[in-house]
């Protein structure tokens, strides 16, 4: 945890953005594996860590915003728990280190809502996301479990949201603490990057230094020779030379913040001219779009930047074709790049995706686009100091998607579809870094993670 004073100042600043009714976090429950005492390892709830710090199963914090008071409800382990799990500390023990005096009995809680809902007072709580948490809150609150997600509290989303957006410096220390396990994770995956070995064998190295220096991973790990499947989680291929592995993968601290890192290498630790030539087409977009992030720019304004870059290269290998600005407006470049340019990072790897993607990254005067690719952009809004995001763009070939267009004739004047078989071998490229907005730039995070065509070669050799 970090100190009491953290989460105390944290709460005093919901307390100002909600005035009324109460506000309340439940901690995410122990889910059993394949029977009930076989657990999967717990990960507490985002939005409950942020304002409790308690990263514990079974407890439940609530804030009066009438009153000013805060409070944790739980109950204390007996002795077979003791018995099991050794030592453990009392929920008012538990309370003292997030800043809160008072503890409270579990089974208190539903009195307490009950006295609130006759008192018709205003019960705000945030989208649950596992069916544990619908179901408590719907029996809390009298209602269908399944009307929970669109029962949430606007009004607590939105403050949720303004306050997590910007990183305090305890925080970003935390995920430079991630990023540089992400660095021991991608150096190690380069190193083993060679002809006959399995991906498997290099997912389960890594996956052990995320677990060996902090919480584990941040999200499943990508790491495949199949990268044009942007999210590949299946790790059965062996190291075919000639083939570039995709490695898309990040650490949590014990603290929970994130990492999200790809490096995109050649088997056996040399670049052809063909992997080379669209390797740099993504560098480029990647270290261009870093080097315009600042305050005021808007991620979607980076991302079409990225977009343009790519396109305008691929147009000088022959692979596309056309006025750049046109070709991106119609959305031609989402054949090569079919996703955003990245997303806010930090207690979340996709930082409070649970509260609703367009709450977070759009707002009534920006609207999120339908067309095809830039649809996928998880935030369009502009940058502010102490926003963390990742830089990602990449360069996919993906024979389903192109020979679909390809049928279908689909932006022929923007895409030279006779050139394209030439490079289907190279699979998928992916770049990407994790980048804060400070006040008059930017800095990107940890320490550097080889990516250039020389370190990663010399790094593979």
């Amino acid at each position: 945890m970090f100190k009491s004073e953290v989460y105390t100042k944290r709460r005093e600043e919901l307390h100002k953005k909600l005035q009324t009714g109460i506000a309340l976090f439940i901690s995410n429950t122990e889910a059993p594996m394949n029977y009930p005492d076989n657990t999967y390892h717990f990960r507490q709830d985002s939005d409950f860590l942020y304002f409790f710090g308690l990263d514990l199963p079974g407890l439940a914090g609530l804030m009066d915003f009438d009153s000013g008071k805060d409070r944790i409800f739980g109950n204390d382990f007996n002795m077979d728990d003791i018995i099991w799990m050794g030592p453990q500390p009392s929920v008012r023990e538990l309370a003292l280190k997030c800043g809160i005096s008072e503890a409270v009995p579990m089974a208190k809680l539903e009195v307490t809502i009950k006295d609130a809902l006759e008192k018709k007072r205003k019960i705000h709580f945030l989208p649950p996301y596992r069916a544990e948490t619908k179901m408590i809150l719907g029996s809390l609150l009298k209602e269908n479990p399944c009307q929970m997600k669109t029962m949430a509290s606007v009004d607590l989303i939105k403050a949720v949201i303004s306050m997590r957006s910007i990183k305090e410096k305890v925080e970003i220390d935390e995920i430079e603490k991630a990023v540089d396990i992400a660095y021991e994770m991608h150096v190690t995956a380069m190193k083993m990057c060679k002809q006959g070995v399995k991906e498997q064998d290099i997912f389960g190295t890594i996956e052990g230094i995320a677990l060996s220096k902090g919480g584990g991973t941040s999200f499943p790990i990508i790491l495949s020779i199949n990268g044009q499947t942007l999210h590949n989680h299946s790790h059965g291929n062996i190291l075919i030379k000639g083939r570039m592995m995709v490695t898309d993968a990040g650490a949590e601290t014990n603290l929970h913040y994130a990492s999200d890192i790809t490096r995109t290498i050649p088997v056996g630790g040399k670049f052809s001219e063909k992997q080379k030539n669209i390797y740099e087409i993504v560098l480029k977009a990647n270290t261009e779009a870093i080097k315009a992030a600042r305050p005021g720019i808007s991620n979607r304004d980076l991302h079409f930047m990225a977009c343009k870059i790519i396109t305008t290269e691929m147009k000088n290998l022959g692979l596309m074709k056309g006025n750049v600005d046109e070709a991106v407006a119609a959305g031609a470049h989402a054949l090569f790049m079919p996703h955003g340019l990245g997303h806010m990072m930090g207690l979340d790897v996709h930082d409070m995706e649970a509260l609703g993607e367009n709450f977070i990254g759009y707002n009534e005067e920006i609207k999120r686009s339908e067309q095809f690719g830039t649809a996928f952009l998880r935030f369009a809004l502009p940058y502010k100091p102490g926003h963390v995001f990742t830089v990602e763009p990449g360069c996919y070939f993906i024979p389903e998607l192109i020979e679909k267009w390809k049928t279908e004739g689909k932006f022929k004047e923007f895409i030279n579809y006779s050139k394209i078989d030439d490079y289907i071998s190279i699979g998928g490229i992916r770049i990407e870094d994790n980048v804060l907005i400070t006040d008059k730039g930017h800095k990107v995070l940890g320490k550097p993670i080889p990516k250039t065509v020389i370190e990663v070669e010399s790094i593979c050799s």
